[in-house]
């Protein structure tokens, strides 16, 4: 485990001296999450920067328990008569409350103990000329591309956090975590022709974001790329998803297994665990230790420990995700999936995720496609959680004879993700870049509604 840094030792004395005061002030347990965080970011629009701001905040959230009622008072001012206030207004609210049978900290022997150090933090913050100069330059290769003629703008971004987590069960630790980013939009055509699209990429370390050149360039052949586009008829078709777009489908999977939602019964998937919902060649990890990784956490936000997962397991649901509420709820074990912010109650939330790469490539997948949809973007929100239904509106390229054709736009792509599911095949382009990430997909059988 490494050693904390003197701010998060200065936090976590902070963090148990409030859960002392709770329990003096007549709560039977606490815990306390604390964030300090600081941030700096640029807008620029054709050469000129529109915003540059950085900002620091500290905010932190007590959670005291009387008997098994719980409440959550969250305050910016540590100031000592603040923190006694805090403290009083949360045991007399948890006081009046309606009892929670599932509420209360992990058992000590599911707390971590060792953690390793997995590298989540740059210590570096860069200099706003620098990210002045990134945006710049993104900016300029997008707009240096042939056919493109107007941007939206470039934006260039960092920020850092330090967390810490306490609680009277005996649990104390903190993280920190960094960000970098970069990202352009651009606009293609002219009139009621134009076309816009846009490329991004984040990190833990500056140093490790692909080259604003190749950023700004691919920004730009993307929206040269969409001119002109045609309207299809409506048919049932093989339809392909971009990795751009895939990682949504690891979104409606995490979602339909979260525990809170199985334990309402509001889940399309609350009767799957352990059935077979995708082919055999379908994998999905969820892996808290990627050194770098942009969702890595040595330990969960209730202080239990964290592992690797592989939640699909040739194509079988092995655990849904749960923090120790849900876990009581379904008379299960914590998976060590908690989070949450200083307002709210934790809740299950998915680490690294990533599904495997499968064993064709791309071309390949649709290689052997006659006609079918190329999907880049989608839009709208018209996913039921609760059975299943998909329907949301797609643009991207026409596959005809196992090669993109044109590209197509106005289309509602629409099926079932149960069906879905079972329909998909991974091609072998996976990348690690967003924390919740998968290669390119296809599924077959479903309706695309053009004109």
């Amino acid at each position: 485990m490494p050693a904390p840094s003197t701010s998060q030792t200065e936090l976590l004395n902070l963090l148990e001296d409030l859960i002392r005061k709770a329990r003096a002030s007549g709560a039977d347990a606490a815990d306390a999450v604390l964030f300090d965080s600081a941030s700096l970011s640029l807008s620029q629009r054709l050469g000129k920067p529109e915003r540059l701001e950085r900002s620091e905040s500290g905010d932190l959230g007590l959670r005291v328990f009387v008997g098994k009622r719980q409440a959550i008072v969250s305050s910016t001012d540590r100031s000592r008569q603040a923190l006694d206030e805090l403290v009083e207004r949360a045991v007399a609210m948890a006081r009046v409350v309606p009892e929670d049978p599932f509420a209360g900290l992990a058992d000590p022997e599911l707390l971590a103990r060792t953690w390793p150090d997995l590298d989540t933090c740059d210590p570096e913050e860069p200099a706003s000329e620098l990210l002045i100069e990134q945006a710049r330059a993104a900016e300029e290769a997008a707009l240096a591309v042939d056919g493109v003629t107007n941007s939206e703008g470039a934006d260039a971004g960092w920020s850092r956090s330090n967390i810490a987590i306490a609680a009277s069960n005996g649990f104390a630790g903190g993280y920190a975590v960094s960000r970098r980013s970069l990202s352009v939009s651009v606009l293609a055509g002219t009139g009621t022709g134009m076309e816009r699209d846009y490329e991004y990429d984040s990190k833990v370390y500056g140093g490790d974001l692909r080259a604003v050149a190749e950023i700004g360039r691919e920004a730009g052949e993307r929206a040269v790329r969409r001119l002109n586009p045609r309207k299809v008829k409506s048919q049932k078709v093989p339809v392909v998803y971009d990795p751009r777009v895939s990682r949504g489908m690891i979104g409606h999977l995490t979602g339909g297994i979260s525990g809170p939602s199985v334990a309402r019964g509001t889940s399309f998937l609350k009767d799957k665990l352990g059935q077979v919902i995708f082919p055999a060649a379908i994998n999905i990890i969820d892996d808290p230790f990627v050194r770098r990784g942009l969702r890595s956490r040595p330990f969960d936000a209730e202080g239990v420990t964290v592992e690797k997962r592989t939640i699909i397991e040739d194509g079988r649901l092995t655990t849904w995700l749960l923090d120790l509420r849900s876990a009581r709820q379904l008379g299960l074990k914590t998976t060590g999936h908690a989070s949450r912010g200083t307002s709210g109650p934790p809740g299950p939330a998915p680490s690294n995720i990533y599904m495997a790469a499968g064993t064709r490539s791309r071309e390949d997948i649709i290689g052997e496609i006659k006609d079918g949809l190329y999907v880049t973007e989608l839009m709208g929100s018209g996913v039921n959680g609760v059975t299943g239904d998909y329907s949301r509106g797609a643009s991207g390229f026409w596959i005809e004879n196992g090669r993109l054709a044109y590209p197509v736009s106005e289309l509602t792509v629409a099926g079932n993700l149960k069906d879905m599911f079972l329909n998909m095949e991974a091609a072998s382009d996976l990348e690690l870049r967003f924390g919740m990430d998968a290669p390119t997909l296809r599924i077959d059988g479903m309706t695309v509604a053009g004109m």
